[in-house]
C-alpha cells in the first residue's frame, strides 16, 4: 500500500506536562505549586516521578523519536528562588540519561503553569519580578543538564496561564482580574525574553516557545476560508485574533504589540506595567515555534453581547458553537483549520521553523478485555496528520509532529475524567495499557507518513469471509448470544482479532433490528423556548443525520399523538428518541422509557432519575443573579416567580433562596404566569407591598420585561431605585430601555449535548444526565 510519506528527518513523539504526570508532590524536598493549592487532593497523577523508566521504555517500543516534557520549577526551587534543589535536579538527571539510553531525543519546557506558590505569595505573575525569577530558574536548570537536552521551549501556552488563571479564575491560581491578565501575559513574555538570553548565555544551541494558536473565523469561515466579511464580522475576528494569537506572536516575532491591542489594555488597567526595553528583551531570535492546536475559535459580531471573562476587551463578539464533531470536551474537530493554521504562521513568519508540540483529544475510552478500540482517537489524529501534511506540501516550516498525551493523566480542574492520552492508565493500581491508538501511532511513525489512501477498516463482510459463516452469525456472536456454539464463536474472535475488527452499529443492527432512525419529539411548546427549540430542531438534526441517522419529527401536542408516538417505538421503527419535555408534568417520558428505547430529554423531568437529560444549572444562575444584586448593596430584593410546578422554576427559586439565606435576608415572592403582563403585575404587588424595595430578580425574561413596564409606571428609576435582573436572555433583553442584566442560557450547548448524549447511549456507552453551566450578562438594569 503506497505511503503519504513526510519528509526525511520528520520529528514523531508525544508531549506530558510535570504536575499532569509525575505525582510525587512532596518528595525531595519539592513544595506546592499554585496547582497544588488549587487542586490539593488530585496531585499524584500517574506517579511518573517514580515509574519514568517504564514511560521511556513505553516510548522506546513505539519508536517515539523525541519526548517533550516540563520541568517542575517547584522541584528545582522549592522557594521559587534561592540555591537549587539538588534531589529536585536529580530526578531530571535519572530521566535524561533514560531518554538518552533509549535514543530519544529531549526538548525540555521550563514553564507549564505550575508557578511555585511561593512565588504566586510574592504577587505572581502580575508582579515584574517574577520574569527575573524565572531567568534564574531557568539559567539554574540549563547547568545541570543543558548537556542533554536537544531544544529548550521558554513557556507553554502564556494565554492560558494568564487569562485562565488571572482573568477568569478557572485555571490556578484562580484570580479574576482583567488587569492583572494583562500585566500577567506582559510579564510571562517578559520572563520568555529573559530566559532566552539566560539560555543563549549558558551556551543553549536551541530555544524556542510554545504557543496555543486557534485560527480565529465566523461559523462561515469554518467551511470556506476565503468567505468575505463584513465590517462587523471582520472587526470582530481581527480583535479576537489579537487578543489570543497576536498578542504573544508579534511582541516575540516582532518586537511590538498589535496597534488594537494597546488600547484594551490600557482600558483595562493601563500600560504603566510596559517598560522602555521590554519589547526588544522579549524579541530574542527563536530556533523552533511550538504550535498546539486543538481546535479553531468561531465568533461573531453581537452588538450587545458583553466580553467573555476569559477574553477581555471582546465586547460585541458572540464565540459561536458550530455544528460538527466534537470531542467528549465538546471542542468542534476541524482539521483543516491546522493546515491553515499552520500556512498562515509560515507566510508571516517565512523564517521560523514549526513544531506541532499538541494535537490530540479526549475521547470516552471503554477498556475490554481484549484492548482499548479508541477508534475515533485514531481518526482525529489521523486527519489533523494528513492536515500537516498538506501544510508542508504547500511550503511550511513544519518539522515534527507531538501527540498530546502519552498518558491519561491529571487534566488541570478537570481532574481524571479526561483522557487525552495514548496510554490507558489505572490509577488506582497505575497499570499503563496501549490503546489501539498507540499502536497505530508506532506503525505511522516506522512508515514516516500516512497510508495514501485510507485503509478500508475491516467490516462485518469481512469477518463473516474470513471466518466462513454468515453475516448474521457473526452478529449474533459480537452481541454475546448463547445461541452459537463454542466451536464457531472460537472461529468468529479469531478472526475479529486477526483483522483487528471493532464492532459498530451494523454489527448489532442484525440482531437488534436498528432502523438508524431518530423520533425527534417536540411535546406543548415551552414558554419562551422558541430559540431553544429552533436551536435543538437545527443542531440536532444536523449531528445525528451526519452520524448516519434519519430524523423524524413528531408532535406531542394531544392524547392521541402521545399515543401513537409511544406505538412508534413499541414497534421499534425508532432506535432513539430526543424529547422536549412540556413545562407541567406529563407521563408521555415515564412512558417511552418503558419502550426500551434509548430517550434523552431537554429539560430535567420531575423524577430526575427517570432518563438521561440536558439542562442548565437554573439554580446557580439565580444564586449568581441573586448576589450580584446583592454585591450592588441590595437589601430588599423580591422575586417574581413564575409557576411553581415548573421544574426550571422550582429551581431557581431555590437557588434565590439560598443566596438571600447565605445574607441574612428572607425571600420577598410574588407568583405570576409567565407573560409580561403577569410580570407586570407581580411586580405591582411586590412594590404594593414594600414601596422601599430596590431590586427585582425575576425568574424569566418575560417576568422581567414586565417588572420594567411597571417600574415605570410607579415611577421608580431603573436601576437607581429599582435593579431589576432577568433569566434566558431572550432576544428582547439587550433591547430594552435600559438594556436588561440577564442570566444566559447556553442554547446551542444543549442541542449538541442531546445530541451527543444520545449518540452515547445508542453506543451502548455509560451516560448520565449533563448540566451546563449559565452565565450572567451585566447589563444597564443592573
Amino acid at each position: 500500500m503506497s505511503t503519504a510519506s513526510f519528509p526525511e528527518g520528520f520529528v514523531w513523539g508525544v508531549s506530558t506536562s510535570a504536575f499532569q504526570i509525575e505525582g510525587a508532590t512532596a518528595a525531595d524536598g519539592r513544595r506546592p505549586s499554585i496547582w497544588d493549592t488549587f487542586s490539593a487532593d488530585r496531585a499524584e497523577a500517574c506517579d511518573h516521578y517514580h515509574r519514568y523508566p517504564e514511560d521511556v521504555r513505553l516510548m522506546k517500543d513505539l519508536g517515539m523519536a523525541a519526548y517533550r516534557f516540563s520541568v517542575s520549577w517547584a522541584r528545582i526551587l522549592p522557594d521559587g528562588r534561592g540555591k537549587p534543589n539538588a534531589a529536585g535536579l536529580d530526578f531530571y538527571d535519572r530521566l535524561l540519561d533514560e531518554l538518552g539510553a533509549a535514543g530519544i531525543t529531549a526538548y525540555a519546557t521550563l514553564y507549564h503553569w505550575d508557578l511555585p506558590q511561593a512565588v504566586e505569595d510574592l504577587g505572581g505573575w502580575p508582579a515584574r519580578d517574577t520574569a527575573s525569577l524565572f531567568a534564574d530558574y531557568a539559567a539554574a536548570v540549563h547547568e545541570r543538564l543543558g548537556d542533554r537536552v536537544d531544544t529548550w521551549f521558554t513557556l507553554n501556552e502564556p494565554w492560558v496561564a494568564a487569562f485562565l488563571g488571572y482573568g477568569s479564575g478557572i485555571h490556578a491560581p484562580g484570580r479574576k482580574s482583567a488587569a492583572e491578565a494583562f500585566r500577567s501575559a506582559h510579564h510571562m513574555l517578559l520572563a520568555h525574553g529573559l530566559g532566552v538570553q539566560a539560555l543563549r548565555s549558558a551556551g543553549a544551541a536551541k530555544v524556542g516557545t510554545v504557543l496555543n494558536l486557534s485560527p480565529v473565523m465566523t461559523p462561515a469561515q469554518v467551511s470556506d476560508f476565503g468567505r468575505t466579511l463584513s465590517e462587523e464580522d471582520a472587526e470582530a475576528v481581527a480583535r479576537i485574533d489579537a487578543l489570543v494569537n497576536r498578542q504573544f506572536l508579534e511582541p516575540m516575532l516582532r518586537g511590538a504589540y498589535p496597534a488594537e491591542l494597546l488600547p484594551i489594555v490600557e482600558r483595562h488597567g493601563g500600560l504603566g506595567h510596559v517598560h522602555d526595553g521590554d519589547l526588544e528583551a522579549i524579541a530574542q531570535p527563536l530556533d523552533l515555534l511550538g504550535v498546539n492546536y486543538y481546535t479553531p475559535l468561531v465568533v461573531q459580531a453581537q452588538p450587545s453581547e458583553p466580553a467573555d471573562p476569559a477574553h477581555p476587551g471582546s465586547e460585541g463578539i458572540l464565540f459561536c458553537t458550530i455544528p460538527t464533531a466534537v470531542t467528549a470536551m465538546g471542542w468542534p474537530i476541524v482539521p483543516s483549520c491546522l493546515s491553515h493554521l499552520l500556512g498562515r504562521v509560515s507566510r508571516e513568519y517565512p523564517d521560523l521553523d514549526l513544531m506541532v508540540t499538541e494535537n490530540g483529544a479526549d475521547f470516552v475510552d471503554v477498556v475490554t478485555g481484549d484492548g482499548i478500540h479508541d477508534v475515533e482517537r485514531i481518526s482525529f489524529i489521523e486527519e489533523h496528520l494528513r492536515a500537516v501534511r498538506a501544510a508542508v506540501e504547500d511550503g511550511a516550516r513544519v518539522r515534527g509532529y507531538l501527540v498530546w498525551t502519552l498518558l491519561d493523566n491529571l487534566e488541570w480542574a478537570d481532574g481524571y475524567q479526561r483522557k487525552f492520552g495514548l496510554v490507558h492508565v489505572d490509577f488506582a493500581t497505575q497499570r499503563r495499557r496501549l490503546k489501539d491508538s498507540a499502536l497505530w501511532y508506532r506503525d505511522v511513525i516506522r512508515r514516516n507518513g500516512l497510508t495514501e489512501t485510507r485503509p478500508k477498516r475491516p467490516t462485518l463482510e469481512t469477518v463473516a469471509a474470513r471466518s466462513g459463516v454468515s453475516r448474521a452469525t457473526v452478529s449474533r456472536v459480537v452481541n454475546g448470544e448463547s445461541s452459537v456454539s463454542p466451536e464457531v464463536r472460537a472461529a468468529v474472535m479469531q478472526a475479529v482479532n486477526e483483522l483487528g475488527y471493532v464492532p459498530n452499529l451494523a454489527a448489532r443492527s442484525l440482531v437488534t433490528r436498528r432502523t438508524n432512525a431518530i423520533a425527534l419529539v417536540l411535546s406543548v411548546p415551552r414558554q419562551g423556548g422558541d430559540a431553544l427549540t429552533a436551536a435543538v430542531v437545527q443542531y440536532v438534526t444536523s449531528l445525528l443525520e451526519g452520524a448516519g441517522k434519519q430524523i423524524t419529527l413528531m408532535l406531542a401536542d394531544t392524547a392521541e399523538s402521545h399515543r401513537r408516538i409511544v406505538a412508534h417505538l413499541e414497534a421499534r421503527l425508532a432506535d432513539g428518541v430526543v424529547l422536549l419535555p412540556p413545562d407541567r408534568a406529563d407521563t408521555l417520558a415515564e412512558r417511552l422509557s418503558r419502550t426500551g428505547v434509548p430517550i434523552v430529554l431537554l429539560g430535567k423531568p420531575a423524577i430526575a432519575s427517570l432518563v438521561p437529560y440536558v439542562d442548565v444549572d437554573n439554580a446557580g444562575g439565580a444564586a449568581a443573579a441573586t448576589e450580584h444584586l446583592l454585591a450592588l448593596g441590595r437589601r430588599r430584593i423580591g422575586m417574581v416567580c413564575g409557576p411553581t410546578d415548573l421544574i426550571t422554576v422550582q429551581d431557581r427559586l431555590a437557588g434565590h433562596r439560598a443566596a438571600l439565606q447565605r445574607a441574612g435576608l428572607r425571600p420577598h415572592l410574588a407568583l405570576a404566569e409567565l407573560t409580561r403582563s403577569s410580570g407586570a403585575a407581580a411586580t405591582r404587588r411586590l412594590l404594593g407591598d414594600d414601596p422601599s424595595l430596590d431590586a427585582v430578580f425575576a425568574a424569566t425574561d418575560q417576568l422581567a420585561i414586565g417588572a420594567l413596564q411597571a417600574a415605570r409606571e410607579a415611577g421608580k428609576r431603573v436601576p437607581e431605585d429599582l435593579a431589576v435582573v432577568g433569566f434566558d436572555d431572550i432576544d428582547a433583553a439587550s433591547a430594552t430601555t435600559p438594556g436588561l442584566t440577564t442570566v444566559r442560557v447556553p442554547v446551542a450547548d444543549q442541542a449538541l449535548a442531546l445530541a451527543r448524549l444520545l449518540l452515547s447511549r445508542l453506543e451502548g456507552r455509560h451516560t448520565t444526565s449533563v448540566v451546563l453551566p449559565t452565565r450572567l450578562v451585566v447589563r444597564e438594569s443592573a
